[in-house]
């Protein structure tokens, strides 16, 4: 293994890419494999050079010397000859050091052009107008401005691409240049002398919609409870066919039941109760546009545990859990109302709520914000309403409903244990829940608490989605027994556990990698730095296919569908509505992904071009 040359921590002159300049650097790494050293200029741009594109101080200190020590006698021998000639005529010694000292500031003045510029301006159509830097220029500036832009546009194209490719931040001369135009720019004389903001005299560009759109979210609002129902009453007839779909729809005097909506109550506030109680660690979220960080309790786990004792003592007193099944549409139809007036209470508390508190999937359309969330965190003094649903009632109620099932399956079929289907039906989800409220922290990195707000889309998919389909399985398996051979069983836990290591593996090494990429236990792991700061993993399991956490999602849904044989396709409902649900997902993070890291992630693409879903963007 050849010796390195440089050592860390060491001061040196790095030659900058693509040019003939030299930076004061300092050495932070040597990677002994590609023989590059990772080295740190002042402005904290962090690069990879080779070992000849570095050179010690001592060898530009000797040039500098050398340099200036005969510079003193060539000034002494130019004074001495100009006391002959004319007092109006220079000297030519004198213009040849006015044309080096002219020379040198050029040279300076391509330097300091070099690190203006490292940034591109992105420029984007809007009307008769360009945008700068995501401002709009309008066309009534004065001739100045106009080409002052232009300057600024030719300057950036000469680097962009070397800006680009080695992911540079860029310079505080040029953010505060940039806040300067923006400022500039985001003020219109009239001919009233009254000033008005760009965005009131131009309008804003609006936001890509997702699910299509206004039209999209309002038929998935008005789809998804009708669903709900039709699938749950399908699956409780013995009979059970796709040919008698949509099958028969009772009375609303038979799917609503205040008892059972008083139930719904009486669960939603137990755990309201467990969520604040003073136990478990607090820890931050990430940071919010303004800088902030809310503080979340993780007590999870802890809830879970609270909540296994209060079953077994409604066991222990003989309290009926079979109700649960006899009203389980009652039950479900509660739930949804419940959703819906929470999501009515969201939007109506997000209308008075500040722009710093909106979601940035937020688009300011009443219909579309209804369902997507418009305020990212709604909070009622420290409880928060989006982070409790998420792990809480419909998580913990999922594994409630599929131990209801069991027991229904034993009473209804006269068993005296539960068959081998149900059994791994209930340990295969349980594993599932337990490990989300184990690794509860890791959710406060998901683009559900990040990114979208709380709306109708996570107030119905956390508290009636999650409890009332995601035990379809179970509530099948009690109406349509089936029995498993244990060599069978055995493959399907072979196949389950292979889904939960890729899955637990992958979300271990994502959430320790956001949390703290400096980690020694991550050293080993091959990165590519972003113009946003942050780094891309491209080896571990996040080098082997794009999102292997989703891959694992994947077989275990398959897992948790096949004790119930194949005589029916509605136990694998589950399993379409999931791949389904992957692909929407897969589909939003790459485009949102390729925004936010542009060529960085065309980097990862090139480095990592497996996927999961190969034909879906």
């Amino acid at each position: 293994m050849p010796s390195r040359k440089f050592a860390d921590g060491e001061v040196v002159r790095g030659r900058w890419p693509g040019s003939s300049l030299y930076y004061e650097v300092e050495i932070l790494s040597h990677d002994s494999h590609s023989q590059l050293y990772t080295v740190q200029y002042k402005d904290g741009t962090e690069l990879e050079l080779k070992e000849n594109d570095i050179k010690p101080l001592t060898s530009f200190r000797q040039r500098k010397s050398g340099s200036t020590s005969s510079s003193p006698s060539r000034r002494r021998g130019s004074r001495s000859r100009s006391r002959s000639r004319s007092p109006g005529r220079p000297p030519r010694s004198s213009r040849r050091s006015a044309s080096a000292s002219h020379q040198a500031d050029m040279r300076e003045m391509r330097k300091e052009v070099l690190e203006v510029k490292l940034t591109p301006l992105v420029l984007k159509p809007f009307g008769n107008s360009i945008r700068y830097n995501g401002e709009p220029e309008r066309t009534e500036r004065d001739g100045m401005l106009h080409r002052n832009a232009e300057e600024k546009f030719h300057l950036s194209e000469e680097i962009s691409s070397l800006s680009t490719q080695y992911s540079l931040h860029p310079r505080r001369e040029e953010i505060k240049l940039k806040d300067i135009d923006s400022k500039e720019e985001n003020i219109v004389p009239t001919k009233g002398s009254t000033l008005l903001k760009t965005s009131e005299v131009l309008g804003t560009q609006p936001k890509s919609l997702e699910f299509g759109g206004v039209p999209g979210v309002f038929l998935i609002m008005l789809g998804l409870p009708t669903f709900l129902f039709l699938l749950l009453l399908l699956c409780k007839d013995k009979e059970a066919s796709l040919l008698n779909f949509p099958p028969p729809m009772p009375a609303l005097s038979e799917l609503w039941d205040t008892r059972a909506f008083a139930v719904y109550l009486f669960w939603f506030s137990l755990q309201a109760l467990f969520y604040i109680l003073p136990i478990g660690k607090v820890v931050e979220g990430m940071p919010l546009a303004d800088g902030r960080r809310l503080k979340y309790r993780l007590n999870g786990f802890y809830a879970f545990l609270l909540t296994c004792v209060a079953v077994g003592a409604a066991l222990c007193w003989g309290v009926e859990l079979h109700y649960v099944y006899h009203h389980f549409l009652p039950l479900a139809l509660a739930a949804a109302t419940f959703a819906m007036a929470l999501s009515t209470y969201l939007a109506v508390r997000a209308a008075w709520a500040p722009p710093a508190a909106l979601a940035p999937a937020s688009s300011g359309n009443a219909i579309y914000d209804f369902f997507i969330g418009r305020e990212l965190n709604p909070r009622i003094g420290t409880f928060d309403l989006k982070y409790f649903c998420e792990l809480r009632p419909g998580l913990i109620g999922w594994v409630v409903v599929n131990l209801v099932m069991l027991l229904a399956e034993m009473k209804l079929q006269h068993r005296a244990a539960p068959s081998l289907a149900m059994i791994l039906v209930n340990s295969f989800q349980l594993l599932y829940v337990v490990d989300a409220l184990w690794n509860e922290e890791a959710l406060l990195t998901t683009m559900d608490i990040t990114h979208d707000g709380f709306g109708f889309m996570l107030a119905f998919g956390d508290l009636v989605w999650v409890p009332f389909i995601y035990s379809f399985q179970a509530f099948y398996l009690v109406t349509h027994p089936n029995e498993v051979s244990w060599p069978m069983a055995s493959l399907i836990i072979a196949l389950k556990l292979c889904g939960y290591v890729i899955f637990r593996c992958a979300n271990s090494q994502k959430n320790a990698f956001r949390k703290n990429p400096t980690d020694p236990k991550l050293a080993h792991l091959k990165t590519i730095h972003t113009s946003t700061g942050k780094n891309l993993l491209v080896s571990g399991w996040w080098g082997f296919v794009r999102h292997p956490n989703y891959l694992g999602d994947l077989i275990m849904a398959l897992a948790w569908s096949l004790p119930c044989g194949f005589k029916h396709v509605l136990p694998y409902f589950y399993v379409i509505y999931f791949t389904v649900l992957l692909v929407h997902r897969e589909a939003r993070d790459e485009r949102h992904c390729r925004k936010k890291y542009g060529l960085a992630w065309e980097k990862y693409c090139q480095r990592v071009p497996y996927r999961i879903f190969p034909y879906v963007y």
